[in-house]
């Protein structure tokens, strides 16, 4: 039967949720237990695919084409299997189906109300994923912090799971531990606010992974675990790092996965991490630096940069490079100083290589294709992805075929030489004002031409 272990975030977001959520899964598998990941977004967006990347981060796309939140990636990298859409949900997911159901009569006239609906379609929902998976573990997280509005409909449900079944269900709370320069000491006050907040959801953390710039001291467990109703050993160090796949190591060496599996009266089938610390070990030995830039224009919040939203092409280059035995140095380049100042083009000479990565609107598009055409030129070696191999595209029309006013019709609808278009179904929808989950998406066979270089790069693994 699958055991269900919720993860839970305290104090701040963004802190580790998912990584934890990821490396909790990894250290399973690599116990020999089957395991999958699923996500609870508390936002009222059907899915992902409308947000703001700048602000919620970037979109994953499933293997099924679904567009998910960025941890959905973690699971993936961490578990190496692929997630499907079934293990995504969001608020307006969630809240669009027990509409449709009332629409269709589902509930035999009943009155619906958000308690006990909303958090049984979220319990419904995790069973189904449970079962297609067959998994040992299901692992869920709950996207923001304890004490927000947003997200108490999925600490309902966890607490439900739970009344239903408590041998089947852990709590697993990600809360940061802050250490204010002018203090000098970690301090543990806002960590029980955020137990005391999920008591009052009648939720209690079994464990708590405790989130600080260094690891927390004996003190402070014995505190946090005076103030929280827990045991002091279920409190689990968690450090920065100078990478995030050495977290399941720090875990594993915490013996969080030992907790867990004593919590549901389980013995591993084998212990076997040796192949995740080799990967870290070539991570680590890997010396000669590359410089890798992005042009792109997601990155700014305010005074901040926000590199969440590329995070898929991040890891993607850190792979590539660890692969190839180097380690990369990613810049962040924004195209709308190339529209204002051609003369920083010169900065892009200093790269290995330059990426143009998705995007969407007509805003720094002029910077994209001027960075296009100094790499073509200059022999940068270059990498076109989604709207960037589209504009690649585009700046070639222009410069080299001599199409003096080619163009996408997606950046100028009225264009007379259109040399990118939408297909005739996206036409439709656009007419009709149908925006989201509208995008053919996801996995699917495509021809490639011999001889080119995306022949030469996918060749040898999948062309016989």
């Amino acid at each position: 039967m699958t055991k269900f272990i919720f993860i839970i975030g305290g104090v701040i977001s963004g802190f580790g949720k998912g990584i934890t959520t990821s490396s909790i899964g990894q250290l399973l598998k690599s116990r020999g237990f089957t395991v999958t990941a699923m996500k609870g977004d508390p936002y009222v967006n059907v899915d992902a695919g409308t947000m703001n990347p700048t602000e919620h981060g970037e979109v994953f796309v499933t293997e099924d084409g679904m567009e998910t939140d960025q941890d959905i990636g973690n699971y993936e990298r961490f578990l190496n299997q692929d997630i499907l859409s079934i293990n995504y949900m969001t608020t307006g997911s969630i809240y669009k189906s027990v509409i449709d159901k009332e629409r269709n009569l589902e509930y035999n006239g009943q009155c619906v109300s958000v308690i006990p609906e909303i958090p049984n379609e979220i319990i419904h929902r995790i069973k189904i994923v449970a079962e297609k998976t067959k998994a040992d573990f299901l692992l869920f997280e709950i996207g923001g912090t304890a004490g927000e509005y947003q997200n108490l409909i999925f600490l309902e449900a966890a607490r439900m799971l739970h009344l239903e079944n408590s041998n089947q269900v852990m709590y697993v709370l990600v809360s940061y531990i802050p250490q204010p320069s002018m203090v000098g000491e970690m301090k543990t006050k806002p960590t029980q606010y955020a137990v005391r907040t999920l008591n009052s959801a009648g939720i209690q953390p079994d464990i708590i992974i405790a989130r600080a710039s260094s690891s927390i001291d004996d003190v402070r467990k014995r505190k946090i675990a005076t103030f929280c109703n827990i045991k002091p050993e279920n409190i689990i160090s968690a450090p920065d790092e100078d990478s995030i796949y050495k977290v399941p190591i720090n875990f594993e060496r915490d013996g969080l996965i030992d907790l867990i599996l004593k919590k549901f009266s389980l013995e591993p089938e084998n212990k076997n991490g040796l192949l995740w610390k080799k990967f870290v070990n070539t991570i680590d030995n890997a010396k000669k630096k590359i410089k890798i830039g992005i042009v792109g224009k997601y990155f700014e919040t305010g005074d901040f940069i926000l590199s969440d939203s590329y995070i898929s092409v991040i890891e993607a280059i850190k792979h590539a490079s660890w692969a190839s035995g180097v380690k990369p140095k990613i810049h962040w380049l924004n195209s709308l100083d190339y529209e204002k100042d051609e003369n920083k083009l010169s900065e892009l000479k200093e790269m290995d290589g330059i990426i143009v990565p998705g995007g969407f609107g007509k805003r720094g598009i002029n910077g994209k294709i001027k960075t296009i055409k100094y790499v073509r030129e200059n022999k940068i070696p270059f990498l076109g992805l989604c709207y960037g191999m589209q504009l690649a595209t585009i700046e070639f029309a222009r410069n080299v075929a001599l199409i003096e006013k080619a163009n996408s019709r997606e950046i100028e609808p009225e264009t007379t030489e259109p040399v990118i278009d939408i297909m005739n179904e996206q036409k439709t929808n656009l007419d009709s004002k149908k925006y989201g989950g509208t995008m053919r998406l996801g996995t699917y066979d495509c021809e490639i031409a011999p001889y080119t270089i995306a022949y030469i790069a996918y060749g040898k693994r999948y062309i016989s």
